[in-house]
């Protein structure tokens, strides 16, 4: 099973919704709240260059925003 790492911030619905999907597919998720973790935070724009949430890490592989194609080619999964 990959590593899932779900970027976000307590506000941001997308971030709701794209953990609630990857739920849906029965998809385990760590959960990182950028707002309280600067490390967490700096990784993750160092990695997209881009300060916006959602970002998802699968294994490595970074997408910004909630692209459930790229999201689905990447897990190979059904959308």
């Amino acid at each position: 099973m990959p590593r899932i790492r779900l970027f976000t911030t307590p506000i941001c619905p997308y971030c709701f919704s794209l953990k609630r999907f990857l739920e849906e597919k029965g998809l385990q998720v760590e959960e990182i709240d950028v707002t309280e973790n600067e490390i967490a935070m700096d990784e993750m724009i160092n990695e997209t260059q881009q300060a916006t949430v959602p970002v998802l890490d699968i294994d490595g592989e970074f997408v910004v925003g909630f692209d459930r194609k790229k999201i689905c080619e990447i897990l190979k999964i059904e959308e």
